[in-house]
């Protein structure tokens, strides 16, 4: 049996590559309305008939979808997580992380220990940002993949802390806006500022227009490293801080500081690496970090000194139930 588990984690690759490709065709969208037979979704996904049965066939046995005696094929509760629409959606993550360049770094992963040098830039020369920014099509996956995980991460976070007490909110490095157009849904009295790259942002006013709250924010462009838009009495900063080293992390920090009313917030969303022996989640995001952009999950104690070192005091960490926290500082 310990030889079997051992197993499974071994190649669990198998299993994840699987899911990629169901993610890039689309089975789930086309299995939203009830099962389907496999030639159907072929001829739906102009995929070779035998070779997609052979896939779906496999994502059945691993509970992802559920097969009849007819070849015919639906999603379990597992794989509705899959579609597109879903309310918790994970197919644009399956897509973003099944990409080459994705599997090509974490394949570098013994260079990283090896070395302590992150595996991207060790193969390309350069940071993730800087590659992402000169290919056009990775970054709309990796902007999809962080629309979607803002979408999931949106209930959980409004049902773990209170924004209602905050009258402006500066999302910094917001994406195209996911996370700060459910706070602005859910809250008609709350402003926001949407901040980050102008490439990034110039995506974001569909995302604010669809979500009605698109006369409550301000679209801003720019770097976080010079410096963050004025105005806000919280600053919101999600999957930011774990990017990104100690040095550059306090600079991004002393940013926000610059900007942080005496009464204001900061706010990160972000995972707290949890106690030996448990939290696989957050120690394989810690992996990630290391062979991807080149950051860093981090511990209560670790992101307490962070703050300090930009002229914050950490004042809670609040856990949302889903693997992040709401790790919050005020003006020290």
């Amino acid at each position: 049996m310990t030889a079997a588990a051992l197993t499974r984690l071994v190649n669990g690759f198998q299993a994840a590559q699987a899911v990629h490709a169901a993610a890039v065709l689309g089975v789930a969208d086309l299995l939203a309305d009830g099962p389907r037979a496999s030639d159907d979704l072929a001829a739906a996904t102009d995929a070779h008939a035998p070779s997609l049965y052979r896939l779906l066939r496999a994502l059945a046995a691993l509970g992802v979808l559920e097969k009849d005696g007819e070849r015919r094929f639906a999603l379990t509760a597992l794989g509705d997580g899959l579609r597109s629409d879903a309310p918790e959606p994970v197919g644009a993550w399956a897509v973003h992380v099944g990409q080459p360049y994705f599997w090509e770094a974490w394949g570098h992963l013994l260079h990283s220990v090896r070395t302590g040098e992150t595996a991207f830039r060790a193969l390309h020369g350069e940071d993730i940002w800087s590659w992402r920014g000169r290919q056009p099509e990775a970054g709309a996956v990796f902007d999809a993949a962080m629309t979607a995980a803002s979408r999931r991460a949106n209930r959980a976070l409004e049902g773990a802390y209170d924004f209602s007490r905050f009258g402006t909110v500066v999302d910094v490095g917001g994406g195209r806006g996911a996370l700060l157009a459910g706070l602005l849904a859910r809250h008609p009295t709350m402003r926001g500022i949407l901040f980050d790259q102008p490439q990034v942002v110039a995506g974001a006013a569909e995302v604010l227009a669809a979500a009605g709250v698109a006369d409550r924010c301000e679209i801003v462009g720019g770097d976080f490293f010079s410096g963050v838009p004025q105005g806000g009495d919280a600053y919101l900063l999600k999957w930011i801080i774990h990017d990104w080293d100690d040095e550059e992390a306090v600079a991004i920090l002393r940013a926000c500081r610059a900007a942080t009313p005496g009464g204001g917030a900061l706010l990160l969303v972000e995972r707290v690496v949890g106690p030996p022996n448990e939290d696989p989640e957050s120690k394989l995001s810690d992996l990630n970090m290391l062979v991807m952009p080149g950051g860093r999950e981090r511990t209560r104690e670790e992101y307490a000194a962070l703050l300090a070192a930009a002229g914050f005091a950490l004042r809670d960490v609040v856990p949302t139930g889903t693997g992040l926290a709401v790790i919050e500082g005020v003006p020290a």
